[in-house]
């Protein structure tokens, strides 16, 4: 026998459904809730299958994120095999069929049948170490998207308000500069002190361990004098925009604050890890993009050519064709992870700023001169870097230019 339980995985909840063998259902549908007590039910299914199996079953579910959380870690704490299959493929098999049923007890059973028609392999764990990076550098990813929406409205809110202001410190996000921005907010607030307040009060803000001269503090001063003076709103009309304005300010400065201690953890965890230094080796990856790489890709024997890392990172080429036609023009797949794909195009960029990749900036002039466009050898020379870094991971050698 070979058994087998397919679980469609849901918020909180999940159902599933047994096989003996292939065509042999074991029971109905079973439901169980993603508690102590639900998962113990789990168990004893799992119990009920194997004893009436003679063998372990082994379990197959869909990716759903952090839904599966729950039940993955309960199967690892009690070694139970189990395959974990993207949703497209198990969505290809249900639309094959004639009748259209979607429920969570369908789905189960479709995922127990799947086992038998297709050929998957167990899931390989990544390491803690390199999940626990994966999570903390899309929680950097994700609040640097934030971050940027927050400035965005501070700017749109600021040229109601103090548009002058943007000239007067060399960068307007600066700790020194949101803080006195949030004291003196209208020109009418600043030019109502004195300088001698404005100076005192610029000293009090700036940071101890980043000490400034009196003549940068005197020509800071100078310039928002003058930008006060010049501002076209010497008083606002409207006084929720200087409450949104302290709001914003506040949430940028959390965010900046956040970020730091985020990219902290980050170097401190993928400096334990020995192809951190390795991938780095490659002109173009700096720390931020190969903690990335590293922690979307993962343990690298999961992938046993480079081909499939391609298609893993969703930058190889999509294929249509039919009779005697043939697509000339084909996009790539995008179905990978969309946070290594983007962290692959920005380390080409930065190897081929100033030509730091000398063999990246040859190959992408190579596929120029072929004709292709801009995004097209982008995505060209990604292919190749991933091609690279499967070398690099495999081997542990460091890259070499020549």
């Amino acid at each position: 026998m070979n058994p087998v339980i397919g679980l469609d995985i849901s918020k909180e909840e999940s159902h599933g459904q047994a096989f003996l063998a292939r065509g042999k259902p074991f029971r109905g549908t079973f439901h169980f809730e993603h508690t102590r007590d639900g998962l113990a039910n789990l168990h004893q299914v799992l119990k009920d299958v194997e004893s009436a199996s003679k063998q372990r079953p082994l379990l197959i579910l869909e990716a759903t994120g952090h839904y599966q959380s729950p039940v993955v870690q309960f199967l690892e704490e009690h070694h139970y095999v189990y395959i974990v299959i993207n949703p497209l493929i198990s969505n290809r098999l249900r639309k094959s069929q004639l009748r259209k049923v979607k429920t969570d007890a369908a789905d189960a059973y479709l995922l127990g049948e799947l086992y038998y028609k297709e050929e998957f392999e167990p899931f390989k764990k990544r390491g803690v170490q390199l999940l626990n990076l994966r999570y903390l550098t899309r929680q950097y990813d994700s609040l640097s998207k934030m971050c940027v929406q927050t400035k965005l409205q501070f700017q749109a809110v600021l040229d109601q308000v103090f548009p002058a202001y943007k000239g007067v410190f060399g960068a307007m996000y600066s700790g020194v500069s949101l803080r006195f921005l949030s004291e003196f907010p209208t020109s009418y607030s600043v030019l109502q002190t004195d300088e001698n307040t404005l100076k005192a009060k610029m000293k009090e803000l700036l940071s101890s361990k980043r000490g400034r001269s009196e003549d940068w503090i005197n020509q800071r001063i100078q310039r928002l004098l003058d930008a006060a003076k010049q501002n076209p709103f010497q008083q606002t009309m409207y006084a929720s925009h200087l409450i949104n304005l302290k709001v914003l300010i506040t949430l940028i400065l959390q965010y900046q604050e956040h970020l730091t201690e985020l990219e902290q953890n980050i170097d401190a965890l993928a400096e334990e890890i020995e192809e951190y230094e390795l991938i780095q080796s490659i002109p173009g990856i700096g720390h931020k993009i190969a903690a990335t790489i590293l922690s979307e890709i993962g343990e690298v024997d999961r992938f046993d050519h480079p081909k499939k890392l391609v298609a893993f990172a969703g930058i190889d080429p999509s294929v249509f064709a039919s009779g005697k036609f043939t697509a000339t023009r084909n996009r790539i797949t995008k179905r990978g992870s969309r946070q290594l794909r983007y962290a692959l195009v920005m380390a080409v960029q930065c190897g081929l700023i100033r030509s730091r990749n000398t063999r990246l900036k040859e190959f992408y002039e190579r596929k120029r001169s072929e004709g292709k466009p801009h995004k097209v050898a982008l995505v060209a020379c990604a292919n190749k870097l991933v091609h690279w870094l499967h070398a690099i991971l495999k081997s542990k050698k460091a890259f070499r230019l020549a």
